[in-house]
């Protein structure tokens, strides 16, 4: 009985998933009367604004893994070896992407770095491309950070830079060669789900307008029927896409360390 319970359970919650997806897909190949056909999606490829607003939010994506992993590595590394005693502090601060919401993070990037105000950078593409790409870092910090975190801890931190200055390393060496080599897979995993987010982003983007593919999705959904869902299926696919390939990444990873 109880078997059969957990059964049923597990079968609602997948419908309760699963039909909404299968609804989504249905209605977008459903543009042409009487056929299933891919003429949403040879619309919406076809559009000039999806291609431009998707590969700048592919470019927002990779700048913010990159500067999010300059940012994040030194400082876990730091605070495992050095300052163990901040990391209840540090661990604090990562958390509070995920109490206060992005609106109010992108209205105080308005009200302090506003054309009027200290360090306008509000008043040039660069600057606020540089703020979003500020903000992108922030909302994905508390996985970057946890991410990285987690990968040190499987690492002896101390024995390897005791091992690497006594070689003589310096230390960018150690981060670049030792520590960031043993946590590749810890990086991967950050990387992937900030790639799933600055994908989707809606708010930051809209508030500092910025051309990407969050904002232009809302546009088509207001102004469109079919396009919208045909954009929310390639959305979801590169979302799932990222976390297929962190599974992957780790499956392959477990295999490498497994004893021969």
């Amino acid at each position: 009985m109880r078997k059969a319970a957990s059964w049923a359970i597990l079968l609602l919650g997948m419908a309760y998933f699963i039909l909404p997806l299968i609804g989504m897909v249905e209605f977008s190949l459903s543009m042409k009367r009487g056929e299933y056909s891919f003429e949403a999606y040879r619309v919406v490829l076809a559009d000039p604004r999806f291609r431009e607003t998707f590969m700048y939010s592919v470019v927002m994506a990779l700048l913010t893994i990159v500067f999010g992993v300059f940012l994040v590595v030194p400082t876990a590394f730091w605070v495992r070896l050095k300052m163990p005693w901040i990391r209840p502090y540090i661990e604090f601060v990562t958390l509070l992407p995920l109490v206060i919401p992005a609106i109010v993070i992108v209205f105080g990037y308005i009200r302090l770095y506003n054309t009027s105000s200290w360090l306008p950078l509000t008043g040039s593409l660069t600057g606020t491309n540089a703020l979003l790409l500020f903000g992108y870092m922030t909302l994905s910090l508390p996985y970057m950070y946890r991410a990285i975190d987690t990968g040190l801890r499987t690492i002896d931190v101390a024995t390897l830079t005791e091992a690497a200055q006594s070689l003589g390393a310096g230390w960018v060496t150690i981060l670049a060669k030792v520590i960031l080599p043993n946590v590749l897979v810890a990086v991967l995993s950050g990387a992937f789900v900030t790639f799933a987010i600055v994908m989707g982003e809606f708010t930051l983007a809209a508030l500092l307008n910025r051309p990407a593919f969050g904002p232009y999705l809302q546009l088509m959904g207001a102004n469109r029927a079919y396009e919208p869902f045909a954009l929310s299926t390639i959305a979801f696919v590169i979302t799932w896409a990222c976390m297929g390939l962190l599974n992957l990444v780790t499956r392959f990873s477990k295999f490498d360390k497994a004893p021969r």
